[in-house]
């Protein structure tokens, strides 16, 4: 029966525990202790386990009797960091109540205040819980009175709980049942399901989760998204136990996992809501903002020949993960590749392993760019995430984006904190002390973010500080193209828009890594920065030389010379038709030094 169904999620800052949670709830529902390799159950991706971080949202199906009545938990593991924050909130669309975890060693983080408000604007009942209370020398009420006069929540209703150790998890259980309500809905109307994740199986296809809000889905019927003529048969259903279990029908108020005979994952979206083609609703039940990725980079196969393989993977991917951009790119000197949008740093650098290791592809990846507002000489105003396009323009002015930054920290550390903020072009918007920790707004240009700023917070800090932004606004600025011409080639994969005051300094330091990461030719090879036609900064990798003359004993130096003279023009020639190798290595160098 919907009464018995509790549908709720696990929210919380990176690293605060939200993974060992649903192990711990799991092992109580399954009435198994697992082994300690059989940690985090609902991390499906290797990735995910070596680096010890909840990359995909994970549902999982358990059974719990309470009070001699059975229930059914459906419970959905949620990443932490900023870069994942989508997979959040599209979660919380399939739950009526979340599990608020906050680390005893660390408090309340700009992540779990991100978190909270995205459940209370879905009207989700919140559980607040303190976990890591096993560690020593922690102050729980300081947390305590964190959780009251930030998130507004009363201490009687905190919940302490150990997730390592087992301790308060069975009470953790009696409030989801007692404290989050059952779905609403019934079976009895035409069906309404929101599609709120899809992922491509390689042995079974697309598979898209499904949370019934009316009515109920059998295998084997006719089903179509509202408002489309199109129609699918659903093949098999699943539901995550946390094996992977086939079952007949999904109740109203239920998540699972529909396979359709689905060819092209264009015909089924994220956000879309399905109903049934003979009995058809007419209403939508929500539709999902679209995605819009903070940093663009190009991403292209070393072999071209992979091309085609290349982009298949781009589109198992983007259903697995929606907020993947893409189009098709054409480098002089790299050839054929894609134009990739990413939400951060991270998740470009957990796309790009994905690519690697599920496709055995062999890629590289250009510097990251941000969108910028530009106007051109014909005073039309465009968006551009290719800094070839601003080339074939000529610019009048470039407004980059602007994001709101939110920062919680000890106060011991707002010294250095705030000067971090200037050196990144940071304006000051709001500081408020409290007690311990300091919580500081500052608009800063989101170029400066994604590159090295969060590392550079949390050594200053010592950890401590924790960091959120979001999109707010555009704002002209003094920027401009600086380019890398390699033996009189520009690399368009190597240019890069940066502020008119870093110009010099980053143009001396690109020229640098270049020639400390490109191995020697049979040829010398000339590093420049440029920016508007004038150059910054030269180098040359001075060519290999063979001795030619070592069998030469004695006897006339015209030989010797005659000798010195053909190796001086073979090399010129080959300079000619010489292509130059730049590995990965300098492309991931340029992140660093920012």
């Amino acid at each position: 029966m919907k009464k018995y169904i509790r549908n709720f999620s696990i929210i919380a800052h990176i690293d605060h525990g939200k993974s060992t949670l649903s192990d711990r709830i799991i092992e109580i529902c399954k009435n198994k202790i697992f082994k300690k390799n059989e940690t985090r159950i609902l991390d499906s991706m290797e990735l995910e386990k070596e680096r010890g971080i909840t990359i995909k949202s994970q549902s999982v199906c358990l059974k719990y009797k309470y009070k001699n009545i059975k229930y059914k938990l459906n419970l959905i593991d949620t990443p932490g960091h900023i870069d994942f924050c989508y997979e959040v909130e599209r979660s919380l669309y399939a739950c009526e109540g979340v599990l608020l975890l906050i680390d005893a060693t660390q408090g309340i983080e700009a992540q779990t205040l991100s978190n909270y408000y995205i459940a209370k604007k879905l009207k989700l009942n919140i559980i607040p819980i303190i976990n890591k209370i096993d560690v020593k020398n922690i102050n729980i009420e300081n947390i305590k009175n964190q959780i009251k006069d930030l998130l507004k929540i009363s201490k009687k209703n905190i919940i302490l709980c150990s997730a390592k150790t087992g301790y308060g998890i069975k009470k953790i259980l009696k409030y989801i049942i007692n404290k989050i309500p059952y779905p609403k809905g019934k079976n009895k109307f035409n069906l309404q399901a929101l599609v709120i994740d899809s992922y491509f199986d390689n042995y079974l296809g697309a598979l898209f989760l499904v949370k019934i809000k009316n009515g109920f889905i059998k295998k084997k019927e006719k089903i179509k998204i509202v408002n489309k003529e199109k129609f699918f048969y659903v093949n098999k259903i699943f539901i995550n136990e946390p094996e992977k279990k086939e079952i007949n029908i999904i109740l109203c108020g239920e998540v699972g996992w529909i396979l359709c005979n689905v060819k092209n994952t264009t015909f089924i979206k994220i956000g879309n809501t399905i109903t049934s083609y003979i009995n058809p609703s007419k209403e939508k039940i929500l539709h999902f903002k679209k995605i819009q990725p903070n940093i663009y980079t190009g991403i292209y196969p070393i072999n071209n020949c992979n091309f085609i393989i290349f982009k298949k993977a781009l589109e198992k991917l983007s259903l697995n993960d929606s907020s993947i951009f893409f189009e098709p790119e054409n480098s002089q000197i790299f050839g054929l590749g894609f134009r990739c949008g990413f939400l951060g740093l991270l998740h470009m650098d957990i796309t790009k392993e994905r690519l690697i290791r599920e496709y055995k592809l062999n890629i590289i990846i250009t510097t990251p760019n941000v969108v910028y507002k530009i106007k051109d000489h014909k005073k039309k105003k465009f968006y551009i995430n290719n800094t070839k396009k601003i080339t074939e323009k000529k610019i009048l002015e470039i407004k980059e984006p602007i994001a709101l930054c939110k920062i919680i920290s000890p106060i011991k550390y707002i010294g250095k904190i705030i000067k971090l903020c200037i050196n990144k072009r940071g304006k000051q918007k709001k500081i408020k002390f409290n007690t311990n920790y300091v919580f500081i707004k500052y608009e800063i240009p989101i170029s400066e973010i994604i590159i090295n700023f969060i590392d550079k917070l949390k050594s200053i800090s010592n950890g401590y500080a924790s960091f959120n932004y979001k999109f707010k606004k555009y704002k002209k600025s003094n920027i401009k193209l600086l380019e890398i011409i390699i033996n009189k080639k520009k690399i368009d994969g190597l240019s890069i828009l940066i502020h008119e005051k870093n110009i010099i300094n980053y143009g001396k330091k690109f020229v640098e890594i270049i020639k400390n990461t490109i191995p020697k030719h049979q040829f010398d090879i000339i590093i420049q920065s440029s920016c508007n036609n004038k150059i910054i900064y030269k180098s040359i990798i001075k060519s290999l030389r063979k001795n030619v003359t070592s069998k030469c004993y004695g006897g006339d130096i015209t030989r010797k010379k005659k000798l010195l003279e053909k190796q001086k023009k073979g090399k010129k020639k080959m300079k000619k038709i010489g292509n130059i190798f730049i590995p990965q290595k300098t492309f991931l160098n340029f992140f660093k030094i920012f």
